[in-house]
């Protein structure tokens, strides 16, 4: 017989969005309960990198955690800036900071998210948080009297859900009518490697948008131990029509002449693996309904053209939470009230999306992506424009507006 638990908030999953939701439910004093499907510690398919929107909410959660990271040499490498490489082989390199050397920290790391996740699970606040690990969510009931949730163990009965179950997304499902769009999905594969050559000391990670990947694109993230997170994304739009084996793109990329002599001694740890990633790039998808919010992944806020999205799960998970306050304040758990966090996240992080998906679409016309590339490394301005779009996150409002690239790029 399953044990029953009743609580304010119930959160399914403690991936970055959910325990993001949970770090901050704690702040407010709101007791609830965290559903994880698998048990501590375990691998996320991912590209592993850790941007300053990650940082940011690391920052403002507990300042002392980034000098926990800085300690933690061996799961954590610091990362300084982005390599992007344009089909005809031109690159630019971008610092993540305007000035690196006033910095009390690095504005991002790489780390398996074997060890980030894990970390960051290890710091949920268990005076208001109940964790429970391996309960696979069986049933999700949502009605105007409350949520009930059915795990493998638990029947926990709640006035509010926090959905941050990633891509499997049972409540997106069930309740908003979600379905696997494949102009806004992209196919991702990802392996690790030792012995890749040419690694940035800086950490900088590698973007690389070359002929052999088109239209998807390839990446080299630096990791501890002289190790690599290598893989490649593409827009399943694309591999479904065109039939592309992902795989054979990737191993046909590594024996191009930019990569083979860097990969020549390389050796591959385990194997190739896949996921999918439900990108941002709808319009105003709903996010919330009757009761409930979706967070992260599920509620597709993958970056459409880096494919990052710890970040955006995040702050998705604290402006949950916030909500999640304001409504038991008020009392008021309906779709109306809970309205108010679709526009949040979507005046907060949107023009991102949108500019984003602008330049997704630039990747079909590689000789528009190769003058792109070339603009930017002859233009200081627009270069020193994109640190500080690393660099701050307020500024990030003036940045998501595509014509303010159009007036920079055509200056």
């Amino acid at each position: 017989m399953s044990q029953q638990l009743e609580t304010e908030v119930v959160i399914i999953g403690a991936g970055p969005a959910g325990c993001g939701a949970s770090l901050y439910l704690s702040q407010f004093n709101i007791p609830h309960v965290v559903l994880e499907k698998e048990t501590y510690p375990r691998d996320k398919v991912c590209g592993d990198a850790l941007s300053g929107k990650v940082i940011n909410q690391l920052k403002k959660l507990n300042p002392d955690w980034l000098d926990e990271l800085k300690l933690e040499e061996k799961a954590f490498t610091p990362s300084w800036g982005v390599l992007f490489s344009a089909p005809d082989g031109n690159e630019i390199r971008i610092p993540f900071k305007h000035k690196p050397s006033e910095a009390d920290h690095s504005p991002g790391f790489v780390t398996k998210r074997l060890d980030y996740d894990y970390w960051l699970f290890k710091k949920l606040d268990k005076k208001t948080a109940t964790v429970l690990e391996g309960q696979e969510v069986k049933d999700v009931v949502i009605d105007n009297f409350g949520v009930t949730i059915t795990s493998s163990n638990y029947e926990v009965k709640a006035k509010l859900l926090i959905s941050a179950e990633g891509t499997r997304a049972t409540v997106a499902k069930k309740y908003c009518n979600y379905k696997m769009e494949h102009q806004h999905h992209c196919a991702g594969l990802r392996a690790y490697y030792d012995g890749v050559t040419g690694l940035d000391q800086e950490g900088f990670i590698e973007l690389h948008f070359v002929k052999e990947s088109l239209p998807g694109y390839f990446w080299v993230f630096p990791l501890p131990n002289g190790q690599a997170n290598v893989g490649i994304g593409m827009l399943s739009k694309y591999v479904s029509k065109d039939k592309v084996n992902l795989k054979q793109v990737m191993l046909d990329v590594l024996e191009s002449p930019k990569f083979k002599e860097r990969f020549k001694n390389a050796k591959l740890q385990n194997r190739i693996q896949g996921w999918g990633l439900p990108l941002g790039s709808k319009k105003n998808r709903p996010i919330s309904g009757n009761r409930f919010m979706l967070a992260g992944d599920s509620a597709s806020l993958i970056d459409p053209f880096t494919g990052e999205g710890i970040g955006n799960a995040m702050f998705s998970g604290k402006w949950a939470a916030e909500q999640a306050r304001d409504s038991l304040t008020a009392n008021d758990f309906s779709a109306n009230a809970l309205h108010q966090y679709d526009k949040t996240v979507y005046k907060k992080i949107g023009g991102e999306l949108r500019v984003s998906t602008i330049m997704q679409k630039l990747i079909k016309y590689p000789w528009l992506f190769n003058w792109m590339i070339r603009k930017i490394k002859r233009n200081d301005e627009l270069r020193e424009t994109i640190t500080f779009m690393f660099d701050d996150v307020d500024l990030r409002k003036k940045f998501a507006s595509p014509l303010f690239y159009l007036r920079v790029l055509f200056k």
